[in-house]
Parts: structure tokens; C-alpha cells; sequence
């Protein structure tokens, strides 16, 4: 079995339904299909689900709703048209207008979701089952994983071929909860491995995970394969890929994710596993991918025999977190400590952080640095091969690229680098150019 999710850019208009068809269709066991909300036609153009929080901020401060409710309405209506459907969406619009006024947010939201479903499963001949029946809530927000599994599993019994809604489930009362943005890959992610699915398809606008930020290296190449822990570490270091909670669930069974380009469905994509065996070498490349950001804060501190004294780098850590500022490196020389500070939330708090530091330590110094960027060069390949960590610095070095701090991971996945903010993109470039020409 295979549960195949589509994102809001699939589902768009009436020829993204028709793309989204032959690709279900290509492949029997794509049984299980879950759907975002209609997403943007163009750059023009407006989510669904952006809409329908501006639709309920209006009722929500008395304002009318109308002219948004009623482009709402047109984008599925046309999409319900053109395809040649008769789902009665008329009478589903004037329920949800009628429910706009005494209806809480994430019910209201939730409809984008849920209208998708409902055009998607008469066109694909599936059923549609709401997601409200198949993912439960704890009141806390978390997920009641042995009541949403029971459910899964009970429904694909009786109902082989069906569409859900993602984004959303419902709490113990029955009301609809919202998941975070991205919901839809999470309801994906909990589908696939309630049913131990031999694969799990995000299909969206992309053909899958690429080596580089494309906004600072042309064209850059796309990962064939990538671990979930290259693929944290790059999330970490500030690549722009998919949030953590729709990859945990899949985890705990090594169900593979495959990344689709729904646009370019002969594309292979980018398949995203647990684990994979370290014997397949299926490129000669050893990097995984590059990725980086700026801006981070170096804070360093001095005093001799620090590194033994281990008292000063608790408090210090002890400080952090009590003013909940995260600390993304470190490290330690025999007289100096250095931390390495995101700057978001930062900045306002640091020299409240350092005179309490100071009041606890008996310090010689304290330095600042700002306008630090890091950068990762991640790879679960690279402990294969020697010397990649001086190809790094060679490649920078030639460059004129002068770097601020080294760091490499203990799984030995990554090497990451300060620059200067002013040589972010410069040094991205360079590693880029290093480990694929």
C-alpha cells in the first residue's frame, strides 16, 4: 500500500485534479490519497487557506465577510465545473456560511481541507472520509496515537480506496483541532504508518530536496537520498524542507518518503529514510547537501582553567535557559568557552544575559561577536572517505574566506563553519562548486 499526499499547489485548479489522477492512477496500490486546500494558481494569487483565516478575522470583528466567503466559493465551484462533478458544493457553501457566525477558527479553516477531499474523492471514484473520524487529539494537542491507529486501520477495512482531509483532526469532545501549517504532511505521515505503508508520496511543486538554497546557487542539484538525520541537520542549519512532526511518525517502521514533484511526475524526487545501507553508494558524491545562516551571535568566555571548572559552563547553560535562549554550538579551548546564539529573541536579553553571568562567575573576560553566519556542509557519507574536511577548508581558504569557528558533529554527519555574514553566500558557492564539480 501506498498513501500518496497532494499539497494545496497539486490541487490549485482543474488541470493540477487531472495531474493528480494519472498519477494516482499509475500505480494501484496509491490507495490511501490526502489533500491540502487549494493553493495559489499563480503569484497572484491567494491560498485557500489564507482566505479562510481572513474570513473568520472578519466575523470575528464584525466586519463582512462576503466578497472573500464568495471567491472561496468560485475557486472549488469552477474546479467542481470544469471537471464535471456534482458533489452539491452549493449546499455545502450555504452550511458554511450559515456556521461562519457561531463557529470556532479551526473548524472554519478546516473546510479548505475538507472540501478538497469531498471534489478530489468523486473524481478519483474514492470515498472520502473526514479526518475528524481517523486523527484524535488529546486535549493537550497531542496526538492519541493507539485511538487514531485503531481508527486508520478499522476504516481501510471497510472502505479500500478513500481520500482524507489533512491539516486537521478532532479533540475528545468532537470539536476540529488544527494542526500547524504543513498539517497536511503530518495527517500523511500518521496515515502511513498506522497502515505500515511500504511507502509514503509528498507530492507537491518541487522534485524534491535540493543540494543548496536555489536563491543563492543556480540550479542547484537535487538529493537522490537523504537520512532523517542529514535531513534534521539541514533543517537545523536552516534549510527550508519539512517540518519534524511529519517525519517522526514514520520512524519508528522506516517507512521511506518519497518528495514528488506533481508538476514532473517522471521525476524520481528525493527519498528520505531512517536508515540506508551504507554499502549502496548510488553517486560519488559525499556530500548530502549545504545549508546555512546568518547572523549568529558568538559569545565567549574566559577564564583560566575553564575547561575544568565545570561550574562556570553550567551556570552559563543554566542562564540560557532560563531567559529561553537556545544554544545551537559550542565549543571549548582550555581557557575560553564559546557559545554560539541564534540571533532571533536574542539580542534584547544579552547583556541582561551577560551581567548575571558575570555576577555568577569570576570571569576574565567576556567577548561578543555579531553578524556571524554558520554554515553545514551534512553528508552520512562523508566518514567514508578521507580528507573532506580539508577539501572544506582548502575551498574557502582559496577564496579568501576567512572562517570564524569549526565544528563538526560526534555522528560525523556534518562539518559546520562561521564566516561573516558578508561571505554567507560567497562560501555557500564555493562548498557548492567544491563537492559537485
Amino acid at each position: 500500500m501506498i498513501v500518496t499526499k497532494f499539497g494545496g499547489s497539486s490541487l490549485a485548479n482543474a488541470e493540477q485534479y487531472k495531474k493528480v489522477k494519472d498519477i494516482v492512477y499509475a500505480d494501484s496500490k496509491r490507495s490511501v490519497v490526502v489533500v491540502s486546500a487549494a493553493g495559489k494558481r499563480d503569484n497572484e494569487d491567494n491560498k485557500i487557506t489564507d482566505l479562510l483565516y481572513l474570513c473568520y478575522a472578519h466575523v470575528k470583528y464584525g466586519v463582512n465577510y462576503d466578497d472573500i466567503f464568495h471567491t472561496i466559493k468560485e475557486r472549488y465551484s469552477q474546479i467542481e465545473e470544469e471537471l464535471d462533478l456534482d458533489v452539491n458544493l452549493e449546499a455545502q457553501f450555504i452550511d458554511l456560511y450559515s456556521a461562519m457566525k457561531h463557529s470556532e477558527e479551526d473548524y472554519v479553516v478546516s473546510r479548505g481541507e475538507y472540501l478538497s477531499s469531498i471534489l478530489m474523492a468523486q473524481y478519483l471514484g474514492y470515498e472520502a472520509v473526514d479526518a475528524a473520524d481517523l486523527i484524535h487529539f488529546n486535549y493537550d494537542g497531542s496526538i492519541n496515537e493507539e485511538l487514531t491507529f485503531n481508527s486508520i486501520q478499522a476504516i481501510i477495512k471497510l472502505k479500500p480506496k478513500i481520500v482524507v482531509p489533512g491539516f486537521y483532526g478532532s479533540l475528545p469532545n468532537g470539536k476540529i483541532r488544527l494542526m500547524q501549517r504543513g498539517g497536511s504532511d503530518i495527517t500523511g505521515a500518521i496515515i502511513a504508518s498506522a497502515l505500515k505503508s511500504e511507502l509514503y508520496e509528498n507530492w507537491t511543486d518541487v522534485s524534491g530536496i535540493l543540494m543548496a538554497d536555489p536563491k543563492i546557487v543556480k540550479n542547484p542539484l537535487p538529493i537522490s537520498t537523504i537520512s532523517i538525520a542529514e535531513l534534521r541537520e539541514m533543517a537545523f542549519m536552516g534549510a527550508n524542507i519539512l517540518h519534524e512532526d511529519s517525519i517522526s511518525p514514520l520512524k519508528a517502521y522506516n517507512i521511506p518518503l518519497n518528495i514528488r514533484n506533481t508538476n514532473e511526475p517522471k521525476h524520481p524526487g528525493t527519498i528520505i529514510k531512517q536508515n540506508f545501507d551504507q554499502d549502496v553508494i548510488v553517486t560519488d558524491r559525499f556530500i548530502t547537501g549545504i545549508a546555512g545562516k546568518k547572523s549568529a551571535i558568538f559569545l565567549t568566555l574566559f577564564k583560566e582553567d575553564i575547561a575544568k571548572d565545570t561550574s562556570t559552563i553550567r551556570k552559563t547553560l543554566e542562564i540560557l535557559d532560563q531567559v529561553k535562549i537556545s544554544v545551537q554550538h559550542m565549543t571549548m579551548g582550555i581557557d575560553s568557552f564559546t557559545i554560539v546564539l541564534g540571533s532571533q529573541h536574542t539580542s534584547d536579553r544579552l547583556y541582561d544575559v551577560i551581567a548575571e553571568i558575570k555576577k555568577q562567575s569570576d570571569l576574565i573576560d567576556i567577548r561578543i561577536e555579531e553578524n556571524i553566519a554558520m554554515i553545514a556542509a551534512v553528508g552520512r557519507k562523508m566518514r567514508l572517505r578521507s580528507g573532506i574536511s580539508g577539501q572544506l577548508f582548502q575551498a574557502l581558504g582559496e577564496n579568501h574566506i576567512n572562517i570564524r569557528m569549526i565544528t563538526q558533529g560526534t555522528d560525523e554527519i556534518s562539518i559546520i563553519v562561521g564566516v561573516s555574514n558578508d561571505d554567507y553566500e560567497k562560501a555557500i558557492k564555493v562548498l557548492y562548486e567544491r563537492f559537485t564539480g
